[in-house]
């Protein structure tokens, strides 16, 4: 035998609620989200902060290559292609912030590169392409590149680009 709830138990209507017609409608964006002075802060807070930002991206680098060699130890499975994507993402997160615009290009490439199922797979059949990007990461940090129009620094950038492009595998 069914059983009727009592129509207080029941549960409420759906209610749809488009979100152009609700919500915060008070942020105005046409004017400075931040003080001039705040602004300020920051910057000067990032320059104080350089040395240890060159700290910062070299062991980022090196933990890369420990785990571009952890892969090629592990025959580039699935967990160790897994890995250097993710560590390639962080790196993609900061360079430009610890003023290495190239190296962000560069581990967001390689980023490309790995994170589809179909990059995944090239990547573990020929890593050749992964341990490239590694390498031209190493460099920029190695030989101190910042600049984005450093002529290796962009020719690196360009053909890494090129050759995941020519692949068919990185996301649009």
């Amino acid at each position: 035998m069914r059983r009727m709830l009592p129509a207080a138990m029941s549960k409420p209507a759906v209610q749809m609620i488009d979100p152009r017609d609700l919500g915060l409608r008070t942020l105005d964006l046409q004017k400075p989200v931040f003080s001039e002075d705040a602004v300020s802060r920051a910057d000067e807070t990032l320059k104080s902060m350089a040395g240890s930002m060159q700290h910062w991206i070299e062991a980022d680098i090196e933990h890369l290559q420990d785990l571009r060699l952890a892969a090629d130890a592990a025959c580039w499975d699935a967990a160790s292609v897994e890995a250097l994507m993710s560590a390639a993402h962080d790196i993609k997160g900061v360079g430009a912030t610890y003023g290495f615009p190239l190296v962000t290009d560069i581990a967001a490439s390689l980023c490309r590169l790995t994170e589809t199922e179909a990059g995944k797979a090239v990547v573990r059949i020929d890593p050749t392409l992964a341990r490239a990007h590694v390498d031209a990461l190493r460099a920029l940090i190695r030989d101190g590149v910042r600049s984005e129009t450093h002529p290796v620094g962009s020719a690196l950038k360009l053909t890494l680009e090129a050759e995941v492009a020519k692949l068919g595998v990185a996301p649009r």
